[in-house]
């Protein structure tokens, strides 16, 4: 069951992934893409590497010890859609739209990890996930805004 999970997991994320760079700027969509997949794949090795959490069924699980599915594809597309729907936004909606999106994210995993094998806590909670996912998204908006206000006096 796991397997069939990882795989519409992927079908979902790389057909998001090709909706969400459908309109421009592409550029913005690509770096965030490409930021957000370093800096989770950065906290999800220390995260897995201190055993605070495993994933006992993942793709390429005999060279990767972290989920590669959600730090290269499902959470970077989350950020491009996340940075979508708040560019042109205040700093309270960006924080309250944020705030939604990490609650989606958590409560996913929660549930993946209470009724599947695809992710075991160890010492992780749930407010983890959803303190380090808040943090992420708002670093990588924040970088974002300032490469296009740097890029605008180039």
């Amino acid at each position: 069951m796991e397997r069939i999970i990882l795989w519409s997991l992927l079908i979902i994320g790389i057909t998001l992934l090709f909706s969400s760079l459908r309109k421009p700027p592409i550029k913005n969509w690509i770096i965030i893409f490409s930021l957000s997949s370093y800096f989770s794949t950065f906290v999800g090795v220390l995260v897995v590497e201190e055993k605070m959490l495993e994933y006992p069924v993942r793709f390429l699980s005999n060279y990767f010890s972290s989920s590669l599915l959600y730090e290269y594809l499902l959470f970077p597309v989350v950020c491009i859609y996340f940075y979508q729907t708040t560019y042109g936004s205040r700093y309270l909606n960006m924080v309250l739209q944020c705030i939604l999106y990490t609650t989606v994210l958590t409560i996913i995993e929660v549930f993946f990890e209470r009724y599947t094998e695809l992710i075991k806590y160890h010492t992780w909670t749930w407010i983890y996930t959803f303190i380090s996912t808040f943090i992420l998204m708002m670093f990588i908006r924040f970088l974002m805004q300032l490469i296009n206000s740097k890029e605008r006096y180039i």
